[in-house]
């Protein structure tokens, strides 16, 4: 009897400092694009991600998340952008999981490929820039 009211006194605390350990964002997350395709950056303890809709697939909305372990795996995506705004149509940035390819499109402008195994999705020079602008707030 005395085991079963202990339990009952603890039992809330014991729920509380579950909860708690529940991960909490660092950061809200940034809505690059908004719409049918989506874009957002999020981050979950000391885990970031790129969330996005897979364009390959039409007929379903898939989505797809590049995870990256730590902030500076990010920054290098960061990096990667400047360098290819920088840079020329065709040029390509290759990371072990995902890559980020120049693509221009005549009369619309500077446009990107975010490619990883199993998923893709392109992005305009403005989204590219809130991007890069919410990685370096981090």
């Amino acid at each position: 009897m005395k085991k079963f009211i202990l339990s009952a006194v603890f039992l809330p605390f014991a729920v509380v400092a579950g909860v708690n350990k529940v991960p909490k964002p660092f950061m809200e997350p940034v809505q690059v694009r908004s719409g049918k395709w989506p874009i957002s950056l999020e981050s979950y303890g000391s885990t970031y991600g790129i969330i996005f809709r897979d364009q390959g697939v039409m007929n379903e909305e898939v989505l797809d998340t590049i995870e990256f372990k730590n902030v500076e795996q990010l920054r290098y995506l960061d990096k990667a952008l400047v360098a290819l705004k920088k840079g020329n149509n065709g040029d390509e940035a290759k990371f072990g999981n995902y890559s980020v390819k120049r693509a221009d499109k005549k009369y619309e402008g500077v446009w990107y490929i975010l490619r990883m195994k199993w998923g893709s999705t392109d992005f305009r020079q403005p989204e590219a820039d809130i991007m890069s602008k919410a990685i370096r707030g981090l």
